[in-house]
């Protein structure tokens, strides 16, 4: 049984805990402001014992600092660059400025809300507070698993903000072939973004191995992700590969660029064969080619869009535009382009009004006064 006794200190009275860890060492815990918080204390630390979730105080007294980088090496080794590095920014700019000197046991709810509502206030987007939060959580919960904490106090946050999905921008044939067409050496690149579906770093890994041009398919083995300046080379972002259908017309376009080229060769190539760069500056190729075509302002990320719009609007059953994409799931692609198939709403109405009128026993004359017609029931 725990004890619970009070004592003075310069700011007042103070209590503490004594009691006995699972191994019969006696221990305790100072430093409450009133003696409920005390029993509290006793009571929770005798139901963990019981359970066989009790943690030794001592044992989150590491500071995050301290034991964050274990966790993000870990992290490294599991994700794939691009994602790393998102997470890297995250520890580096937001966590660790704000919990970097914290013990892991001094962390609490209350001022894992608090600081939540700090960088909200200070005008960070949602996704940079998510994936900073997210960063801490996930820190704690190797804690947890270390057994230096009982619980994690940063799960159940109630002040999260919610993420605003981005308007998809889509474009036409007629809009895709202006900017094909503005977009020089680059032509039969902007045709495969737009009409293939595949990702930008997925498009720069293609190699001429990975066409095969007789079954109009290409096959989606590698992505190539710059991060910063560098340039990485795995698995797509589903970590499988796949097959993505490519247009009778595009197949001739694919046929004339690798023309001279051998088996190992990019298909898009940068400056020496090199894998080719992105194109985010305002004189970049692509900012040129759009500003100069007069299509809606856009990425290369969102011809994937306009490829799941036009591959809709030409009737594609879903599961088949899923395998296109790569994506998990129908419901996923459901889901990222719910807006494509608010034309199926009118569909519904549509059909809903003609069953009714079909149903309809009421008639009306040209004058518009109603006829009633009496149906003749059989006698049993």
């Amino acid at each position: 049984m725990a004890t619970i006794e009070s004592y003075e200190t310069a700011a007042g009275k103070r209590w503490r805990v004594r009691y006995r860890t699972p191994e019969r060492r006696q221990t305790q815990k100072r430093g409450f402001t009133s003696r409920r918080l005390a029993q509290d204390f006793a009571a929770t630390v005798e139901v963990e014992m019981m359970t066989g979730q009790y943690v030794p105080p001592k044992l989150g007294k590491i500071t995050v600092a301290e034991f964050g980088p274990d966790w993000l090496q870990r992290k490294e080794s599991d994700l794939k660059p691009s994602a790393y590095k998102s997470i890297e920014t995250a520890w580096r700019i937001h966590v660790m400025p704000r919990w970097g000197r914290v013990q892991l046991a001094d962390i609490t709810l209350d001022s894992v809300e608090r600081w939540i509502a700090d960088m909200t206030r200070a005008g960070k987007g949602a996704t940079v507070v998510i994936r900073a939060y997210g960063v801490l959580a996930g820190v704690l919960d190797s804690a947890v698993k270390a057994k230096r904490l009982a619980k994690n106090p940063a799960r159940g946050v109630e002040n999260l903000p919610r993420k605003q999905r981005k308007t998809h921008v889509y474009l036409s044939h007629a809009e895709v072939a202006e900017l094909a067409s503005a977009s020089g050496q680059h032509r039969v690149l902007v045709l495969l973004l737009a009409y293939c579906g595949v990702r930008w770093g997925e498009a720069i890994g293609l190699r001429v191995r990975h066409l095969d041009l007789l079954r109009k398919r290409l096959n989606v083995v590698d992505n190539a992700v710059q991060v910063q300046q560098q340039i990485h080379v795995g698995t797509p972002k589903s970590h499988k590969s796949r097959a993505v259908p490519v247009p009778a017309f595009l197949v001739d376009e694919l046929a004339r660029a690798c023309e001279s080229k051998g088996r190992d060769d990019l298909v898009f190539a940068g400056r020496g064969g090199e894998y080719l760069r992105r194109s985010v500056s305002s004189t970049g190729w692509f900012t040129r080619a759009v500003e100069k075509s007069g299509v809606p302002r856009l990425t290369p990320h969102d011809l994937r869009h306009t490829a799941a719009s036009l591959a809709i609007s030409a009737g594609v059953n879903v599961k088949a535009l899923q395998r296109m994409l790569g994506h998990a799931s129908a419901a996923m692609t459901l889901d990222v382009y719910a807006d494509l198939f608010d034309d199926d709403l009118d569909a519904v109405a549509d059909a809903l009004d003609r069953a009714v009128s079909a149903k309809s026993v009421a008639k009306v004359w040209p004058d518009g006064s109603p006829v009633v017609v009496i149906s003749a029931e059989k006698k049993p």
